[in-house]
């Protein structure tokens, strides 16, 4: 229990100590050993050399012959022992009855040992038991030039004298084995303390859970969501994030290898979202214009615990393409009754005026007066709009007359060419033009001696441009993708509820149509939406998707 509850940055500390400490044990061994087998080799080479030295010295030779060899031999033995730091030196006879012994009442009894080597003229070492105890030992036969054996010669050290060797190296192996030991204690302690800052000092177990709940989070979101790191690179995104945004559907679970990551430059974005995107800066929902959808953009830095610069942002997409289009249809509906409404309450004061002069006796008068109404009503629709053949058009722009000349706002309105009922939706159409004209009385009321808005729709080459112009203060910016965001207008104040959608509403509606919108400033605001005109079974005011 005590282990599950480390954090990741414990357990490879404790698990890196246990082997660092197994790898400093084993290299210690191995040390020994080596520095053992070294050491052994060492003293049978160097026994070897002083075995040959004195095999083929002449005055060994010579005193192998002699009647008694113990009297030169014995003294020089000593003498060698004393000088090359050997244990023992013995010389023998072919047979193998010791000349010398470090004991010399050893002199005279057999050597203890393999001879039979050296009696075939071959040089032979070993580690074996004699009288001194375990030795190192090496023999070499006492050959004259035609290699006959006169004799042998033994020269070794014993064991216990070798691990005294072995023993002084001790030190420096042990050393070495606490230098490695401390060395991969500080690598392990300062890897551990690099991953309890990347890993927060969470454990596996809740890393593990936190993988799974963030995967469950990513691909149930109704939002889209999207990591963009500092090179803009899109690190992360869910699946609705993929549908709005037109990328490949992401990778439940674990990535295997470096992943190819998407820059928000290879996106196929309006310039104003990729701007966003690529900038890093602070948004709340900003209403951007992705073809004819209408997201709702956030984005906030990602912020590390402990660092104080951003490793990127994250960014949250919302579809509003359907709440605004059901926003546009309130509007057209808006401004379809608000424009009855207005002609209602002129037809009431003329009908009131045509009862009165019934009333009193007057009917020519009364006749007359509606009359001339009548004609006025017919001459506007037929000179102004009653070309283009859209009864919708038509019908809004008489009723937004009536409603401008409430608000003290002349509205001048001219069209030319011809368009057929059903060749553009209607819907749009009435969003478009009524949000142009609407955005444009409210400017020009009382911001001039004589407002005045004057709103042309011409068709000409396959397109309809509607132009909508006025005499207010003009636009704050002609940049459309800042008087686009929610939240943004060019108003001095907008109605409650408001919030500035009149632009988003038409740019989308543009956009739905296939068509743009662009604005200037001329003597105060200047719009233009141009959109083509194609054959469409487009539905009408206040119809569902399905003409229903």
């Amino acid at each position: 229990m005590l282990w599950r509850s480390w954090s990741i940055a414990t357990r490879l500390f404790a698990a890196n100590l246990v082997f660092v400490l197994l790898l400093a044990t084993g290299m210690a061994v191995a040390l020994v050993l080596d520095a053992g087998n070294r050491t052994h080799e060492q003293t049978r080479l160097r026994m070897e050399s002083v075995a040959m030295a004195l095999a083929d010295s002449p005055l060994v030779l010579e005193a192998a012959d002699s009647p008694d060899p113990s009297a030169v031999l014995q003294p020089y033995a000593e003498s060698v022992m004393r000088d090359a730091k050997v244990d023992f030196v013995t010389f023998m006879d072919p047979d193998g009855i010791r000349w010398s012994h470090p004991n010399p009442d050893e002199i005279g009894r057999p050597y203890v040992g393999s001879i039979a080597q050296a009696q075939a003229g071959e040089v032979y070492s070993e580690t074996t038991a004699g009288t001194l105890g375990p030795s190192v030992r090496v023999i070499a036969p006492i050959e004259d030039s035609s290699g006959t054996v006169h004799g042998m010669v033994a020269a070794g050290v014993t064991v216990s004298n070798v691990q005294e060797l072995v023993a002084a190296r001790m030190p420096a192996v042990l050393a070495l084995a606490a230098a490695l030991l401390g060395a991969g204690s500080l690598a392990a302690w300062l890897l551990g303390r690099y991953l309890k800052r990347v890993t927060l000092g969470w454990g596996p177990k809740e890393l593990g859970q936190l993988f799974v709940y963030y995967e469950s989070v990513l691909h149930s979101v109704r939002e889209g969501l999207v990591l963009v790191d500092r090179a803009g690179r899109l690190v992360l995104y869910n699946d609705h994030a993929a549908k709005l945004l037109g990328l490949a559907e992401p990778q439940a679970g674990p990535a295997t290898g470096r992943p190819a990551f998407t820059t928000v430059d290879s996106l196929d974005l309006p310039d104003s979202l990729g701007g966003l995107l690529r900038s890093g800066r602070t948004a709340t929902d900003e209403v951007h214009l992705a073809g004819d959808r209408m997201l709702v953009v956030s984005q906030r830095p990602a912020i590390v615990p402990g660092k104080a610069v951003p490793s990127g942002t994250v960014v949250t997409l919302r579809d509003h393409t359907e709440l605004t289009r059901l926003a546009g249809s309130l509007s057209s509906t808006e401004t379809l009754v608000e424009a009855l409404r207005s002609q209602t309450h002129e037809h009431a004061n003329r009908l009131h005026a045509i009862i009165s002069l019934i009333e009193l006796d007057r009917p020519t008068e009364a006749l007359e007066f509606a009359a001339t109404d009548h004609a006025a009503a017919v001459a506007i629709a037929s000179e102004q709009v009653g070309s283009l053949d859209e009864p919708y058009l038509s019908a809004l722009l008489l009723g937004k007359q009536a409603q401008a000349a409430e608000r003290g706002v002349a509205l001048d309105i001219s069209g030319s060419g011809t368009l057929p009922p059903g060749t553009l939706d209607a819907r749009e159409l009435v969003t478009l033009l009524g949000n142009l004209v609407d955005n444009a009385i409210d400017a020009a009321a009382g911001h001039s001696p004589a407002p005045t808005v004057w709103a042309d729709l011409l068709v000409a080459d396959g397109t309809l441009t509607i132009t909508v112009a006025d005499n207010g203060p003009g636009l704050p910016t002609t940049d459309l993708d800042v008087l686009g965001r929610i939240g943004t207008t060019g108003k001095e104040s907008v109605a409650p509820g408001g919030r500035g959608y009149g632009i988003a509403l038409i740019r989308r509606a543009a956009a739905a149509l296939g068509g743009t919108v662009t604005g200037e400033n001329d003597g105060g605001a200047v719009m233009t939406a141009v959109v083509p005109v194609t054959q469409t079974t487009a539905g009408q005011p206040g119809e569902g998707r399905d003409g229903s």
